[in-house]
């Protein structure tokens, strides 16, 4: 019997927290990471893997997807985990909530989370789990439940009890789902916020109370109803410059300090603060740092918001919050090289072209917002990271381990004996561009289209087994649901 399922030579394996690639072999041995040494015999393996000198990154850990919010939450589950697949994502995590969109219906978790289960089970190529939104006062008592069904993370919207989602306010009470004499504001986001440290607290959840966090989208709806109705009445603007000039920075700035002040008045000490897209809103988040340091704060950036700007893009890009000009792109470039950023996402929303745009289509405010990318979140991340200076291993600390870590998925996101056999190979030495009709998502389109890439995924393992190889998924899916609190 031989001592390994699998072993990979010939490449450079990037771990994180080291300071370079090193050339190692890699083992495998029922679905873990076995060995990492120099030489390691071949006969020693069943299969031999010769990775032809490239890069053997850990599996990425896309923890900010959106499966199910514009299509049906099954055919995303199968058809979005290709594309993860692609980009060398071996695990994510993806949100759901009740209301319009997603499953289209409003309830208790405790009847509704098992549907979004049972719509996911054996469909999706790579491991997952959810992140849950309270949104009835109700919900707030099951935070309990959520825990026991394996989800530790929260999130809230908080724009989204006054400005409608694409960028018009609307009747939010029919959008939700809400009861009349219930709101969704700033008190329902404080009790949130204790209903989730009331959880930490409890005995039961005692060795994961780390692990419980929650994660806020910041921007302030009045801010950004005042401003599109400006911008739309004024009528200079155009396009993605009229959508980002609609939501300001200054209303992520003011967003991400109310929500920081929430956590100190409510001491809840885990908070993630997401997709921030601004200078203004990452020095707003690193004020809110220095301002309560016993705030476990963790700051998310999106390969999109790094690699496009508002007049980069086409109208395909509109997101929320918006893609900026090329100033804030930079900025962001700053902090993350300077290590105010905690982590890098994809927040892939399939948003098919049927569905996107509106009549007319040129009018970004009748748009959807959210667009796919998460097969571009590596070789992104790579080609753009490198020109400025960002190292291979830091990259797979902030794709891989540092989310994975965040949200308890222990055996993810690190290339280390024990640990799952999540990794992917690749091919640095190319240069291609982005056409839409390359990925396996059923996006039509990208916002990236044409945009030069400088890193390929060519090879993607999931527990040792592979589900990716020269363009193609392969086998049946066995990506598995990742309960995360172990109940």
């Amino acid at each position: 019997m031989s001592n390994y399922d699998l072993l990979i030579k010939n490449v450079k394996v990037v771990r994180p927290g080291q300071e370079a690639p090193e050339d190692l072999d890699v083992a495998v041995k029922d679905g873990k990471f076995a060995a990492f040494e120099p030489a390691i015999d071949a006969s020693e393996a069943d299969e031999v893997l010769d990775g032809g000198g490239k890069h053997l990154f850990p599996g990425v850990v896309d923890v900010h997807q959106h499966w199910g919010i514009y299509n049906p939450l099954d055919e995303d589950t199968a058809t979005e985990s290709k594309a993860s697949a692609q980009g060398g994502v071996t695990s994510g995590i993806t949100y759901v909530r009740t209301g319009a969109y997603y499953l289209n219906k409003t309830g208790p978790y405790k009847e509704i989370f098992p549907e979004v289960l049972a719509a996911a089970e054996g469909k999706s190529y790579m491991d997952y789990g959810f992140h849950v939104a309270p949104i009835l006062k109700s919900h707030i008592d099951e935070i309990p439940d959520l825990l026991d069904m394996g989800v530790p993370s929260f999130k809230i919207f908080m724009f989204y009890g006054i400005h409608g989602l694409h960028g018009r306010s609307s009747d939010q009470s029919k959008f939700l789902m809400i009861p009349e004499d219930e709101s969704y504001d700033y008190a329902h986001f404080e009790f949130i916020m204790r209903g989730i440290e009331k959880a930490r607290q409890d005995p039961r959840y005692a060795d994961i109370k780390d692990q419980i966090s929650l994660s806020l989208h910041c921007e302030t709806a009045e801010i950004m109803r005042a401003y599109t109705k400006l911008v739309e009445e004024e009528g200079k603007l155009t396009g993605l410059e009229a959508y980002s000039a609609s939501r300001p920075p200054h209303s992520e700035g003011l967003a991400i300090t109310i929500a920081s002040y929430l956590a100190h008045e409510t001491e809840l000490p885990n908070i993630n603060l997401l997709h921030l897209t601004s200078r203004k809103a990452i020095e707003a988040a690193m004020l809110m740092q220095k301002t309560f340091p016993h705030i476990n704060f963790r700051r998310e950036v999106t390969v999109g918001h790094l690699l496009a700007d508002c007049h980069s893009a086409n109208l395909g890009g509109k997101v929320n919050p918006p893609l900026r000009p090329r100033e804030d792109v930079e900025a962001l470039w700053e902090h993350l090289l300077a290590g105010n950023f905690s982590w890098v996402t994809s927040d892939h929303a399939c948003c098919k072209d049927e569905a996107k745009f509106g009549e007319p289509r040129e009018d970004v405010f009748v748009a959807k917002s959210g667009f796919g990318g998460t097969e571009y979140l590596l070789p992104g991340m790579i080609s753009e990271g490198r020109k400025r200076g960002l190292s291979y291993n830091r990259i797979a600390e902030l794709v891989s381990k540092a989310p994975a870590e965040r949200y308890g998925l222990n055996a993810k996101g690190d290339l280390a004996v024990g640990l799952d056999a999540d990794f992917c190979l690749v091919d640095d030495q190319v240069s291609y561009e982005v056409h839409a009709e390359d990925s396996l998502s059923t996006q039509e389109y990208t916002p990236f289209e044409g945009f030069e890439l400088t890193a390929k995924v060519t090879d993607t393992f999931l527990r040792g087994g592979a589900i990716y190889r020269d363009g193609e998924v392969l086998g049946e899916p066995r990506g598995q649901y990742l309960n995360r609190t172990g109940l």
